[in-house]
């Protein structure tokens, strides 16, 4: 049965943890990546990025290939835009790496775990939005790969590149560029100045910081205006700025948000940037009246929603509980025209389409593959952890349990009180208790509130998902 219980404080983040003040971390970030395998129960997860969240066709074959012959046949989708293999055997290292390599989906060994950036999914295929936010992206991926000073960035240091819509400007990253309509970019280091409401990091379940990136008594980043040639050059300064300003205060941290508060962050990035010869000037933490309605604080949109984006050069569909059979990902293939952008919401938009009949047919495909195709489906505001038998911590089969649940907010399945993968702001908590049974409450973000309960609790069962074809995606996420 589902249990209505208050919850513990509010961890207001996105799959991190909420900033403690002068924390000190003793060890190293041991997030996994593609070269690095995470032992789990069911065999060893590589977590493989993709910092402009593009794939070509070759390179959609060649995962699924990786996750037949090496994996349990299954990619997972992260709320960073990443992609996880699972069921990995211990000697399967070498083999990866070399079909990895081979699809050119790893330009830098010594750097993979730090390439970790989500980009607006739809830049450049609606019409909104200002620059070009996937060349900054792949601009700055070099920069990072060129330095050998940034592989002492953790594997939970997030970059968020927005075109200027403002999606995943508030997704919680420690440095954001933001498109501005003048040619000028925003460029944000943590918070952007205020100190109101959590970040946080990352964790093994594939996960981004909380609302804006701002920091509960962190310090204060900062925002400066940089013309947009100069963006990816100033996301890399102050990058640089981070690690000078951790390395100072000795405390390990591996995000800005776990910086002690009473670091001069703001004072160190603008010296970096000087350094590195871009022009930048400061911005105020809240913008004044009149100001663009895209800030520097600026919460995120709402993720792409399913189906034909723009005039039908392309489709946007979502991974149910963000895990897919590689036969579904298969299903992705652009072919030769197009591209497979991942979205940090577990979802993918497939380009190079001719037309909106082409995306219509296109779209039709997808869904009787099992994704999610249609906006108002009541599982787009479903996630869940991996659970049992995937994660040794996990008190249920979470997937299996998981479902839609009335109560008008996202709902997260959690096999423990880690919550891993779980949404940012307000959220319905559904947290298995080890006895057959799941406690029901509601987080809340910025500030912890007085929790409110379920309407109405139910016990848990195999989940009714609203057509045939997103109940196969179901039971094909949950094997």
């Amino acid at each position: 049965m589902l249990a209505a219980m208050p919850p513990s404080s509010s961890k207001p983040r996105n799959g991190g943890e909420t900033h403690i003040p002068e924390r000190v971390r003793d060890r190293g970030d041991a997030c996994p990546g593609a070269l690095r395998l995470h032992r789990a129960d069911d065999g060893g997860l590589a977590r493989l990025r993709l910092p402009v969240g593009v794939l070509t066709s070759r390179q959609v074959g060649a995962l699924a290939d990786a996750a037949d012959r090496l994996g349990d046949g299954h990619l997972g989708v992260t709320s960073r835009g990443n992609l996880d293999l699972r069921g990995l055997p211990d000697d399967c290292g070498a083999a990866l790496a070399g079909l990895l390599d081979a699809a050119a989906l790893l330009p830098s060994a010594a750097h993979e775990r730090i390439r970790n950036m989500v980009v607006s999914p739809l830049a450049g295929l609606d019409g909104r939005g200002y620059g070009d936010a996937q060349a900054w992206a792949r601009e700055l991926d070099a920069l990072l790969c060129a330095e050998a000073w940034t592989t002492a960035l953790s594997g939970r240091f997030l970059f968020a590149v927005d075109d200027g819509r403002g999606d995943v400007a508030g997704l919680g990253a420690d440095v954001t560029l933001l498109a501005e309509p003048d040619g000028h970019a925003l460029v944000r280091l943590g918070g952007g100045g205020r100190a109101d409401s959590g970040g946080g990091s990352g964790s093994v379940g594939g996960t981004v910081g909380g609302p804006g990136g701002e920091s509960v008594g962190g310090p204060v980043g900062g925002t400066w205006r940089v013309a947009g040639v100069d963006a990816p050059r100033a996301a890399l300064a102050v990058a640089g700025a981070f690690l000078a300003v951790a390395r100072e205060a000795g405390t390990g941290a591996w995000r800005v948000a776990e910086l002690p508060a009473d670091r001069a962050l703001d004072t160190a990035a603008a010296a970096h940037l000087a350094a590195a010869g871009v022009a930048a000037a400061p911005v105020a933490a809240r913008p004044a009246a009149g100001a663009a309605a895209v800030s520097p604080t600026a919460v995120a949109a709402a993720g792409p929603e399913p189906g034909v984006v723009g005039d039908g050069g392309a489709v946007s569909v979502v991974a149910p509980l963000g895990r897919v059979t590689t036969a579904q990902f298969r299903a992705l293939d652009p072919g030769p025209a197009g591209e497979v952008r991942v979205t940090p919401w577990r979802g993918f938009v497939v380009t190079g389409l001719p037309g909106r009949a082409a995306a219509v047919e296109r779209l039709a495909a997808l869904e009787a593959a099992g994704y999610l195709t249609r906006a108002g489906s009541p599982w787009l505001s479903v996630s869940a952890c991996t659970g049992r038998p995937g994660c040794g911590k996990a008190l249920a089969d979470v997937r299996a349990d998981a479902r839609p649940l009335e109560h008008g907010l996202p709902v997260h399945w959690s096999g423990c009180a880690r919550r891993c993968g779980h949404p940012q702001g307000d959220w319905v908590d559904a947290l298995a208790t080890g006895d057959g049974t799941y406690e029901i409450t509601v987080r809340t973000t910025p500030a912890p509130q007085t929790p409110r309960t379920a309407q109405t609790p139910h016990a848990p069962h195999a989940p009714h998902a609203p057509n045939a074809s997103q109940a196969q995606a179901q039971a094909q996420a949950q094997r």
